[in-house]
């Protein structure tokens, strides 16, 4: 055994302690990726101001508290494969590759609009993370994909307040928080 400490001295039966590390690996990186989405949703949950405003801030808790519930889930499966998970704030910052959530104070629509790009990153990392993990570990490739079922299920909570009667979605083709935000926004 290696006594790297990127290598667990153990991890779960039928998979090596590098493949062990290696999963981890995977999951730190979600792991950081949704102490992240959940500190925005309730950032915006206090910050989303305007029409609509009680709807909205409604809609975030019960995505904040079933994001918290990923977290753990995670963070859990990380240790489980012989890992520490890593969940301080200085880490994140230090490892993450997006950069932070763009708006303050502002209105329903604009918030919308951002969690739609915040979304589809989180989910598209979540979605290669997943494939990552099929040949590699089937448990934790199914906990991937049951977190997936929500996350998509909680875009598409967002998606419904930018998308008009005839299908056009507000933030087709926006690339960033702010352009979604101001896509958005005249969109209405």
């Amino acid at each position: 055994m290696s006594s790297s400490p990127d290598v667990p001295r153990y991890t779960v039966p039928s998979l090596t302690p590098a493949e062990g590390a290696q999963t981890a690996a995977i999951l730190q990186e979600r792991l950081h990726s949704l102490n992240d989405l959940h500190l925005t949703l309730k950032h915006v949950h206090w910050n989303v101001v305007g029409p609509h405003f009680i709807a909205v801030h409604e809609m975030l808790d019960p995505q904040v508290d079933a994001v918290r519930l990923m977290v753990d889930e995670i963070a859990e499966r990380i240790a489980t494969l012989g890992v520490a998970p890593v969940g301080t704030p200085g880490a994140l910052v230090a490892a993450r590759t997006w950069d932070d959530y763009a708006l303050g104070r502002a209105s329903t629509i604009e918030h919308l609009g951002a969690l739609d790009e915040v979304y589809e990153g989180v989910i598209a990392a979540h979605r290669r993370a997943a494939a990552d993990t099929e040949v590699l570990d089937v448990v934790t490739n199914d906990l991937l994909i049951g977190h997936l079922r929500q996350l998509e299920q909680f875009h598409w909570f967002v998606r419904a307040h930018l998308e008009s009667t005839g299908g056009a979605l507000s933030t087709a083709g926006a690339s960033t928080e702010l352009g979604a935000a101001r896509d958005a926004l005249d969109g209405q």
